[in-house]
């Protein structure tokens, strides 16, 4: 466990900076055999590009350093649950673990309201661990919110 909040809090790291960017504060790493080979924020807004999720950016990090698309022996660390898109490209990059920080109850597709990354008739399951540093990741999100509510009014 210790393992996987080291890694998640680099995952924090990187929410943080698409919280400095007004981006909704998201981020991801991507590891195999112990090292950082993808990071990501969102970017959404900032690129005018609805597919910058952390999570994408983490993927095609990870996969321009490995040279293929595919992902095996590779574990995402991702602030918030990813949604139906990130958890499809989770699938089709053969990712093997991902370790959630906190839980999307709108939106979340691995296991709060869809589960694709663990559905028997795909070609590939992601092994899903929630949990891992929860209150930090909750926290950065609500925060942003507050902050974002108060300077609309």
């Amino acid at each position: 466990m210790e393992k996987d909040e080291k890694f998640m809090q680099e995952a924090l790291n990187e929410a943080k900076k698409a919280y400095e960017l007004k981006e909704i504060p998201i981020g991801a790493v991507i590891v195999r055999n112990g090292e950082i080979i993808g990071r990501g924020h969102n970017l959404k807004e900032t690129l005018k590009d609805a597919t910058l999720h952390a999570e994408i950016s983490a993927i095609k990090s990870a996969c321009n350093n490995l040279n293929g698309w595919r992902l095996p022996g590779c574990t995402m660390y991702v602030t918030l649950e990813p949604c139906s898109m990130c958890a499809g490209a989770l699938v089709n990059a053969r990712v093997e673990r991902l370790v959630i920080g906190a839980r999307d109850l709108k939106t979340g597709a691995c296991g709060s309201v869809l589960n694709i990354v663990q559905m028997d008739k795909l070609n590939h399951q992601v092994n899903v661990d929630f949990g891992v540093m929860e209150e930090e990741c909750s926290s950065i999100l609500s925060d942003f919110f507050k902050e974002l509510r108060k300077y609309k009014k």
